[in-house]
């Protein structure tokens, strides 16, 4: 049946997204354009494994031929075309594929394509992925044909990459049966992709491990000579495999051109049997704290590709990437009851509990390489301390964190938990943190003076989730996590560090004025009392004992979910000058009443807040400035 019928083509737009990001594409300087053939193999071969998959309930799809990617080169045309045996596409697969993205992260991606120099775009098109639209890098028209497993009906898909692409029946003969080809009319600069050796050259070191074999046809009229055989590297002895086959299988499959900072390959035996080959990236994704972003995890059944949205990693561990190759699971299973099996859930804890087993070795055996990773993935690893009760005191062992002691050995260095504890000061009982934004201002806030004046190690953290783990209750080594910033503290029961004196008992005066404060101040502050805390500064705000943390009271504000009557704690250094000279005023003087509100508009900015009522904040300053020049 020919679908060649006299219809017109249907032009249409690119979606908004696509025509940017094929403008920079097309008018970008790249160091390296190979990327282009990587990305088409990959979707050539997602294809045939898609295929696979639906044959397994519909065994009429599959046909008699074995997956198979086939490259053809005709030099003297300037064509180079890719073409596969897998599901193919109907019309409406065409424009959701080819004409929109629905990837997130497609803005981030063009705005670093946009502002990065030329030697950065290379890296950038492995950072982000770009798919199919990479073809125009090298070719200045793109044509698909295209036809749909189970179908009659053939479709050809063609544009310049300037703004449109039109869409129109093909020929039955022009499409595999069933299968896409892709066919690149190459530019006058890029001719070098029909050549033989630049092209084995490029699919051998980027894509030799994809699970379908590919085949290479040099001209016009030649037989087809396979490059790859298409074996699943996952299924081969450890020993086999080289460090380079590894990096080349990891990039073709993550879409990345970094080295994996781990890889694990083993194989589970026992009551379920699986293979998994996982690797942690060396680099962030671009993408890691994108809310909707998922796991990078694919699920095989005896080497068919299932599904890679089974949630086969904790949310926590989105940025492995690999895959897992079951041996039990049934192959007729649909994905909704893959995802409820508790075959799967075996499977899901044995894989998670092994990565995490193998970054607490990599900790223990190279502290500098832990400490890259840390970099690039600690605050994900840290979302697992709340939401993952059953690995807290695994995942509290592999937490690194900033902290006042190793500034004040004038490193920037990470410490661990067991570090901490192992030079806790006689009577301390908890372990003390501060959480924020700034790690610099963290340091040097007020609250913490106290803590620096007796030798106590504060954890300064700065990442968002910190703020809901270290709340949550948890503690380490019997030790419970307390806030710097909450409820009292139990400093009197540290001796100070040599040098330092001790705290003196407040004067009366200073406690009368604190009660005044108090009573100035209003509902603007839930109390006023003295500090423990405050060695040099004259005032700081901390959250009431039973309240929560004012960072976490800030995140929640942040998002419209301020808590009901959250009001901060003033407190006083009664042994401060600024405190004892007001405290000696009469209680009528303007300057006492100006200066207890500066005591906590003073505060609040220390805090890195702003004064609530700017305006009376500039009054009481200018008054308070011209009584000191009279």
């Amino acid at each position: 049946m020919s679908t060649s019928e006299t219809t017109a083509p249907e032009t249409r737009s690119f979606e908004a997204d696509v025509a940017r990001l094929l403008h920079l594409m097309v008018h970008a300087v790249y160091s390296d354009r190979d990327v282009f053939l990587r990305e088409l193999i990959a979707n050539a071969a997602d294809a045939c494994e898609k295929l696979r998959y639906e044959a397994i309930a519909r065994p009429d799809l599959a046909g008699s031929e074995t997956p198979r990617i086939t490259i053809a080169l005709d030099p003297e045309a300037k064509r180079l075309t890719v073409t596969d045996n897998g599901i193919g596409m109907t019309e409406a697969d065409m424009i959701e594929a080819l004409g929109t993205i629905a990837r997130s992260g497609t803005r981030a991606f063009m705005e670093g394509l946009a502002a990065a120099r030329d030697g950065e775009k290379a890296q950038l098109i492995g950072q982000f992925g770009v798919g199919f639209y990479s073809a125009f890098m090298v070719a200045d028209q793109v044509e698909v044909f295209s036809r749909r497993a189970g179908t009659e009906l053939a479709f050809r898909w063609t544009s310049d990459g300037l703004g449109t692409y039109s869409i129109e029946p093909a020929d039955l003969a022009e499409a595999p049966a069933p299968g896409t080809r892709v066919v690149l009319h190459l530019k006058d600069d890029a001719t070098q992709y029909t050549e033989r050796h630049t092209v084995e050259r490029i699919v051998r070191a980027q894509s030799g491990h994809v699970p379908v074999p590919i085949a290479l046809i040099e001209k016009p009229d030649a037989e087809p000579g396979d490059i790859t055989d298409g074996s699943a590297l996952w299924t081969r002895p450890k020993s086999d495999i080289s460090a380079e086959d590894y990096t080349d299988f990891y990039r073709s499959l993550a879409g990345q051109f970094d080295q994996p900072a781990l890889t694990l390959h083993y194989r589970a035996e026992g009551k379920h049997e699986y293979n998994v080959l996982a690797f942690v990236p060396e680099s962030r994704p671009f993408d890691l704290f994108d809310p909707d972003r998922k796991g990078r995890m694919k699920l095989y059944v005896r080497r068919v590709f299932i599904t890679d949205e089974a949630e086969l990693l904790p949310r926590y561990l989105r940025f492995v990437r690999g895959l897992v190759d079951s041996a039990d699971l049934p192959l007729n299973m649909s994905r909704e009851m893959i995802q409820e099996s508790p075959l799967l859930a075996a499977i899901q804890k044995g894989v998670a509990n092994k990565i995490l087993s193998e970054l607490d070795k990599l900790s223990n055996s190279d502290a500098d390489k832990y400490a890259a990773f840390w970099d690039a993935f600690g605050a994900v690893l840290k979302e697992g301390i709340y939401e993952d009760y059953g690995r807290r005191e695994t995942l509290l062992g592999l937490a690194r964190f900033r902290s006042t002691a190793a500034q004040k050995d004038g490193g920037n260095g990470w410490r661990s938990l067991k570090d901490y504890v192992a030079t806790m000061r006689d009577n301390q009982t908890a372990i003390y943190y501060a959480t924020g934004t700034d790690r610099d201002r963290l340091a040097t806030s007020p609250q913490i003076e106290g803590f620096r004046a007796r030798g106590i190690e504060v954890l300064l953290l700065t990442d968002p989730v910190d703020s809901f783990w270290a709340a949550s209750g948890v503690d380490y080594d019997g030790k419970p996590f307390k806030s710097v910033t909450q409820g009292q503290t139990d400093l009197g029961l540290i001796e100070p560090l040599e040098g330092e004196q001790p705290p003196e008992p407040a004067a009366p005066e200073a406690e009368a004025f604190i009660a005044y404060v108090k009573e100035r101040l209003g509902e603007a502050v839930s109390d006023v009392r003295t500090s423990e805390r405050l060695t040099t500064s004259a005032a700081c705000l901390v959250a009431s004992e039973h309240g929560i943390d004012r960072q976490l009271e800030r995140l929640l504000s942040a998002n419209g979910q301020t808590p009901h009557g959250a009001r901060p704690v003033l407190e006083l250094n009664p042994r401060h000058d600024l405190v004892t000279g007001l405290a000696a005023l009469p209680d009528d003087a303007e300057l006492k009443a100006d200066g207890a509100h500066l005591l906590l508009d003073e505060a609040r900015i220390a805090d890195g807040e702003l004064p609530d009522d700017a305006r009376a904040f500039a009054d009481r300053l200018a008054r308070v400035m011209a009584k000191a020049l009279a």
